[in-house]
């Protein structure tokens, strides 16, 4: 007879099976409009709790470079082109400060998921180490002011500002830039970096306007209402409190223990359990690194770009859990390779295979081995492909779900049923709360978008030309909009471990550019129609550009299991041969001086 913490390991056929069944189980016909958006009642949700409203004139002046974001995106591309000698620059955010994501999210528990050796950027330009492998959340926003303040990009931005259009003009070859602080301002060239995580949303849950008791989304947490701080101190207000959470991905597994040690109750509502892996994380000291040499952080970036993507490397600087399966598939194909003597795509396809179930394998025995209740443990096991859902690393999580005041509610792929005024039903079960919190995300689009509307030449605007897919050269310039530059992650090296290392590249190009078109005294940067469509022809051409297949269960890594056509193909494409070719391929073509597909005018 089989114990609960000893179970059978189902076969690859098996497996296969149990994933289709669970996939089938999570698939919604309205796909991502089974969300909606923070309105009405719900606008508050997205109001800045950190900063009172500022009334300030506005704006009606000229700069040579406006920034709109000021997370990382924003921060690196600011201090490249200060670097470059650009100095008349203006970052503009809807914030009341830089950070980005990182300035939204102060929940308790929030940190880096990726390790912080290599997820915040300038480290060296700052001479700064991160003080774990992993950092909270206010560490990163400590570093995102560490940037602004050495490269002095506060003077002259606009905080707590919402832009609402930006129109070229022809006539001048300027940018106008309006916002709702009725600001009308010029600049020469716009860069934007609004990030794939910038909007909240919430779930589209029948009745989940009627709930009349205290609710938040987790990128506005509420320490009025809870107590404590962003410094994890103790929620003490939570502790005569009944709170649900509705979700389980990288945020819910980050703030569930800190609730369930503060909270009265904890209700977990889950529909489709996340894979936790260990974090190991701990104090990072000097004197325990590799030495530093300059040149250091570009080394450790490439080092986690090529093992995380499945290259060959001496060694792992990063040792985390994104590279070990990239260093099993390694190994695997080297060892079959031997034995059989030939290397072929079928015995990378086997690898591939094989090595995800092991490891999937591993992370449901580790539920088993941790978590004491049998059925509780089954609920949080995660049946999907590794990569079909964004891999969550946490000591504390699985664990939570040993206290007696934590109360897993699975919904066994359902989602929640409905809500009322004072709580939430599943399976005809009502469960009361006192707060409801919503760990339901962002809107994510791995190409650009933005809520303001982007207008190039002749009135054309970027949201109808990019209709039918996004098209753009190295995913950063635009035909038809001019001195314009996008900072992101698709038609680029679209490396999701690690978001800031496409944007720094991204910046130290775009930096480039605007310096040689400075120099030039050109009125006008834009790529050509024919490099543009060249550019875009090798998606279109190679479509293995959305991280999770069909097969997968619905998630944003594959379009919430709907049908992928090219238009989504298009917005999530990344370089063909990878990431760390794309990195390569793009320095070159920035250092020779030529800026081929562009044409300065």
């Amino acid at each position: 007879m089989t114990s609960a913490k000893t179970k059978k390991v189902l076969s690859s056929e098996e497996l296969r099976e149990k994933y289709r069944q669970e996939r089938d189980k999570r698939l919604r016909p309205e796909g991502k409009d089974q969300y909606i958006k923070p309105s009405g009642k719900f606008a508050n949700l997205v109001k800045d709790r950190f900063v009172a409203d500022q009334k300030r004139e506005p704006f009606k002046d000229e700069v040579t470079v406006a920034i709109i974001g000021a997370g990382f995106s924003g921060l690196t591309m600011g201090a490249r082109l200060k670097d470059a000698g650009i100095d008349n620059i203006r970052l503009i955010d809807s914030a009341g400060d830089v950070g980005g994501v990182w300035y939204w999210n102060r929940y308790p528990g929030a940190m880096c998921d990726t390790a912080a050796m290599i997820y915040l950027p300038l480290l060296e330009e700052t001479n700064y180490l991160p003080s774990k492998k992993y950092v909270f959340a206010e560490e990163i926003f400590g570093h995102a002011q560490r940037i602004a303040n050495q490269y002095d990009l506060k003077r002259n931005a606009l905080f707590g500002t919402e832009v609402t259009s930006i129109r070229w003009l022809e006539n001048e070859s300027r940018w106008l830039i309006e916002t709702y602080q009725g600001d009308a301002f010029k600049a020469k060239y716009v860069t934007m970096g609004t990030g794939p995580l910038d909007r909240p949303k919430l779930p589209g849950i029948p009745g989940i306007e009627k709930f009349n008791r205290h609710c938040f989304h987790t990128s506005r947490w509420d320490y009025d209402y809870t107590g404590g701080g962003p410094d994890n101190s103790p929620m003490e207000k939570l502790r005569d409190k009944r709170v649900g959470i509705i979700g389980t991905g990288a945020t819910a597994v980050q703030c569930i223990p800190r609730l369930a040690k503060d909270a009265k109750e904890l209700y977990v509502f889950q529909r489709t359990p996340s894979s936790i892996d260990i974090r190991n994380n701990h104090e990072l000291k000097r004197e325990e690194l590799p030495e530093l040499k300059e040149g250091w952080q570009e080394e450790w970036l490439t080092n986690f770009a090529t093992l995380q993507m499945g290259g060959m490397a001496d060694k792992d600087l990063v040792k985390d859990g994104w590279t070990d399966i990239a260093k099993r598939i390694k190994d695997y194909v080297l060892k079959v390779s031997m034995e059989e003597g030939r290397f072929d795509g079928d015995i990378i396809k086997r690898a591939f295979s094989d090595c995800d179930d092991e490891k999937m394998n591993e992370i449901r025995a580790r539920v088993d081995a941790v978590v004491n209740d049998p059925q509780t443990a089954e609920d949080l096991k995660p049946w999907y492909r590794q990569l079909c859902k964004r891999p969550c690393f946490h000591d504390e999580y699985l664990q939570a779900y040993n206290q007696q005041n934590v109360h897993l509610i699975d919904t066994h792929g359902k989602g929640v049923e409905a809500i009322d005024e004072t709580g939430v039903i599943v399976d005809g079960n009502h469960y009361e709360l006192d707060c409801l919190i919503f760990a339901s995300g962002f809107e994510v689009s791995l190409s650009h978008s933005a809520s303001y509307d982007t207008i190039g030449r002749g009135g054309l605007k970027l949201a109808d030309y990019w209709e039918n897919g996004m098209l753009s050269l190295h995913g950063m310039n635009v035909h038809h909009f001019p001195n314009l530059f996008i900072s992101g992650l698709a038609q680029g090296a679209n490396l999701v471990s690690n978001a800031t290392h496409n944007l720094t590249e991204a910046a130290t190009a775009a930096a480039k550019i605007i310096k040689h078109s400075e120099e030039l005294g050109a009125k006008e940067v834009e790529v050509t129609q024919e490099a543009q469509d060249k550019w875009v022809a090798q998606f279109t051409d190679n479509m293995l550009s959305m991280i999770g297949g069909p097969e997968c269960t619905p998630g944003y890594y594959n379009n919430e299991g709907q049908p992928v056509g090219e238009k989504e193909k298009l917005n999530a494409a990344g370089y063909p041969q990878g990431p760390v070719a794309f990195f390569k391929y793009l320095k070159n073509w920035s250092d020779d001086g030529k800026f081929t597909g562009l044409a300065f005018k």
